[in-house]
């Protein structure tokens, strides 16, 4: 992986040199289950005489010709980088090769379906591998158009940037697809999709008049589950929303949507061809959270038409801007154009949550971040990138106003179509439309890390009558800059069982301390919620009074969005060891009942069982997990049938079961022997089911076997790969390790699976052993893996549940002698802080 860098001044040098016009590029899936063949033929001008190289990592170069002149491929190829001399004004180079098909999900991805056989090819290009499929400038400003020819199998589908063209029989079943160029894009957001897919079609028309056509495309085995009727009504809803905001049409001649077998991320945004994982086609129930989730993978890939792929980043250090600007508008959309109008509930208790995790990480960073090479870029799909920077652009559209922001990203795309920008060309037009300076704000809230605290300081007389109210700001010392906040305090007070806002201030708050005068004279209500309708990026804390209130009366409060605020505080505080974890288990068991926006119960649940089992001291962690499954136990059986919150319920008392009366009820659910009405143990419940009790050593592996080959799918073999590495045995865990570490065969979602098992486990014992193993192979892993696998194993093989001393020492000292490479040590630090902050909660817990 190292010899497959690029760095921004090679980036920076290689723009100067060289102008890209044109790809024409000819696949032939047709060679074999390892290799196709490639040929690359691209035009562009170039400083005369000049030397720069072309990015192809290939298995085999059969020639090079630039400018009619055949080169050595033995010399100027390395397998990774083409070398090119003596360039020419104009130049044109074709290069032939045989590139590798993946099993990682980078480049071009090949997959075999366990139930019909049938081959399924599918491209994923960002962050810098469409250089794995053809030889290409790899860089997002160098841009051309791209013409593709496809040689495949006759009964596939194959799916391009282009409409697809009527196929031309090429012999012995084989048709090849001539492909129209592509508009001026850059090479990640290129696309190859091929298979035997089953398609559906439909049309909606543009704002411009023009027909679109649109596809919907999923594997055979799965097509009896895929509802493209729905993801139909979701994008044309999402076509009408973008075009009148941004007024702007659709840029593209048509859109498909393709959901693809083992996929690293939720979705890709290849121009007019977008990529899904098959996790949105439920072939099991699923939460309210995840169909909710489904809709805003949708409209964040769309908004990515025109903000990143009709314009797009110069280079990665604006990577930010793109996906902070399509989580914003999708779930603006979301919340304006389609039935889930919670959407902003659910980014509060999602996506902020996930940018104050990562912002209080030592490896944060300025949204706009230094971007020094491709590492860098990989280990910034983060936190900060998606969910720091879409809640800063939700402030920036309060201060700025709605229409005037979304005027000047119109104005945006009419300028810069088809072009590579910088922050500064969007900040322009955001200025001339509001009529505000922004170079304050973006050196205080993209140039700067960390994030903020604040929290109420209040002072009453003997009759509760507020005499000061102070929202007081602080900063880490490693962080310490103090930033100007747009936000709403709302008073809330018990009424009628009810958890009722009566009164809300919205102010700006700037510096140490900020004094509210008018909240003066009014008598101190139950619960003080700063940031309430969360219009700010900070952490806020709550007051002892309003703390006691929302862990009696948390599910009184009738706004879902106000929930998501107080869940989401109290969550930071049992993170910064300020509030006691089992404070938080308090909370969590006693208000989630009624907890009705399902990503919400779906967070605190998660937040439930983490903090019961990493967060609590150890000498109460038993007992803590066994009165939550008990807690969960009930709640399922109580919930009304065949709801969502009867399903989550359900879930998560799977995981948490330890005890023997809990696993009984565990057990009776997958055999039948214990009902709940409206609940249907299908096939994705059965495998939750199973692994509960293969974890607790109440199944084995002949169970295991008979679940996969009632299930054997894909999604089945992952499941079947999670449990075997959940079981509670040495021998277990040290065959999951081997599979991983000694083996690299395994494709990157039975990896992922594996890891989640590995890490499962009741007995400290069981992963002990794996500290020192860890530290042994960690850099052999980063040197070896492609980034996608390294990633997960660096992350998914650490044995973060231990949270020991033992692991914190080990893990300090790896670092203080292996300074490099940046990434690597990146993820390793990541890792720390995880472990730091579990002992200092188990701290606070056990005081």
């Amino acid at each position: 992986m190292p010899g497959e860098n690029l760095t921004r001044d090679e980036a920076r040098e290689r723009a100067s040199l060289v102008s890209t016009s044109s790809y024409d590029i000819s696949l032939d899936l047709t060679t074999g289950p390892e290799t196709f063949l490639s040929t690359t033929t691209v035009r562009f001008s170039a400083t005369e005489g000049a030397s720069t190289f072309i990015d192809a990592i290939t298995k085999t170069v059969h020639s090079v010709v630039l400018n009619g002149e055949s080169l050595d491929p033995a010399a100027v190829s390395d397998g990774v980088r083409i070398q090119l001399d003596g360039l020419k004004a104009e130049n044109e180079l074709t290069v032939v090769s045989d590139a590798l098909y993946t099993n990682t999900g980078e480049g071009l991805h090949r997959f075999v379906d366990p139930v019909d056989g049938e081959v399924y090819l599918y491209s994923q290009f960002e962050v810098p591998d469409s250089r794995r499929v053809f030889a290409v400038f790899e860089q997002p400003d160098l841009k051309a158009t791209f013409t593709f020819t496809v040689t495949a199998p006759s009964a596939w589908q194959v799916v391009s940037n282009s409409p697809t063209p009527e196929p031309v029989p090429a012999g012995e079943g084989t048709s090849t697809w001539s492909f129209e160029p592509t508009p001026i894009l850059s090479s990640y957001v290129t696309a190859i999709v091929a298979g035997p897919y089953v398609v559906v079609r439909s049309e909606l028309t543009s704002s411009d008049g023009r027909v679109i056509p649109l596809g919907v495309f999923s594997r055979a085995s799965l097509s009896q589950y895929m509802d493209a009727d729905y993801v139909f009504e979701k994008t044309r809803q999402g076509f009408e929303f973008y075009e009148a905001a941004f007024d702007y049409p659709y840029p593209f001649a048509k859109y498909d949507q393709l959901f693809v077998p083992e996929f690293n991320a939720g979705a890709m945004e290849n121009a007019g061809a977008i990529t899904f994982t098959e996790a949105y086609v439920f072939r099991s129930k699923v939460t309210d959270a995840q169909r909710e989730r489904r809709v805003v993978t949708i409209l964040h890939e769309l908004a990515h038409m025109w903000f990143g792929d009709l314009v797009t980043m110069k280079w990665w250090n604006d990577l930010w801007l793109n996906e902070s600007f399509a989580e914003y508008a999708s779930t603006l959309a979301t919340a304006e154009a389609t039935e889930w109008k919670g959407a902003w509930a659910t980014f509060a208790s999602t996506e902020k949550s996930w940018a104050y995790r990562q912002d209080q990480l030592p490896s944060t960073h300025p949204i706009v971040a230094t971007i020094n090479d491709l590492d860098d870029v990989q280990v910034n799909f983060d936190g900060i990138t998606y969910a720091k920077g879409a809640s800063v652009l939700k402030q920036l559209v309060a201060w700025v106003g709605q229409d005037q922001f979304l005027a000047g990203v119109s104005h945006y795309f009419k300028k810069h179509q088809f072009g590579n920008t910088e922050l500064a060309d969007l900040l322009l037009e955001l200025e001339h439309t509001s009529g505000r300076d922004l170079s304050e704000w973006s050196s205080l809230w993209l140039e700067t890390a960390g994030v903020n605290t604040l929290r109420p300081v209040i002072e009453t007389d003997s009759d509760g009558v507020i005499t000061s109210f102070v929202v007081e700001q602080t900063a880490v010392e490693a962080y310490p800059t103090i930033r100007p906040h747009r936000l709403a305090i709302g008073f809330y007070n018990l009424h009628e069982g009810a958890l009722i806002r009566n009164h809300r201030v919205e102010l700006d708050v700037a510096g140490p301390t900020t004094s509210v005068d008018e909240l003066i004279g009014l008598t101190r209500p139950d619960l003080v919620l700063l940031n309430d309708d969360d219009l700010a990026y900070a952490k806020i804390r709550l007051d002892d009074q309003s703390l006691a209130t929302a862990i009696a009366h948390l599910a009184a409060i009738e706004d879902g969005l106000a929930r998501s605020i107080v869940w989401g505080s109290v969550w930071d505080a049992t993170r910064d060891a300020e509030t006691k974890p089992r404070d938080f288990v308090r909370l969590a068991l006693g208000n989630v009942a009624t907890e009705d926006e399902s990503t919400t119960l779906r967070t605190a649940l998660n937040q439930l069982v983490q903090t019961a089992n990493t967060y609590v001291a150890p000498a109460f962690q038993e007992e803590t997990l066994a009165t939550a499954a008990d807690e969960l136990w009930a709640l399922a059986r109580n919930a009304t049938p065949g709801s969502d919150e009867q399903f989550q319920f359900v879930k998560f008392f799977a995981a948490a079961a330890r005890t023997d009366e809990t696993l009984a009820h565990v057990r009776g659910l997958l055999d039948g022997s214990v009902v709940l009405d409206g609940l249907t143990i299908d096939t994705d419940l059965t495998w939750d089911l199973l692994t509960a009790l293969v974890a607790a050593g109440r199944a084995g592996e002949s169970d295991i076997d008979a679940a996969l080959a009632a299930d054997n799918t894909a999604s089945g073999a992952q499941s079947a790969a999670s449990a075997r590495a959940s079981i509670p045995t040495a021998e277990a865990k040290a065959a999951a390790w081997a599979s991983l570490v000694d083996s690299d065969s395994a494709s990157n979602l039975i990896v992922r699976a594996t890891t989640v098992g590995f890490q499962r486990a009741s007995d400290d014992a069981l992963l002990q052993p794996y500290i020192a193993k860890y530290f042994e192979v960690v850099k052999t892993l980063w040197e070896t893996r492609t980034y996608q696998i390294a990633a997960t194993l660096i992350t998914g093989l650490y044995p973060a549940g231990l949270a020991s001393e033992e692991l914190r020492d080990a893990t300090v000292a790896w670092l203080a002698t292996d300074p490099e490479p940046a990434a690597l040590r990146r993820l390793v630090v990541e890792n720390l802080a995880g472990v730091e902050r579990a002992l200092a909660a188990q701290a606070r817990d056990a005081e």
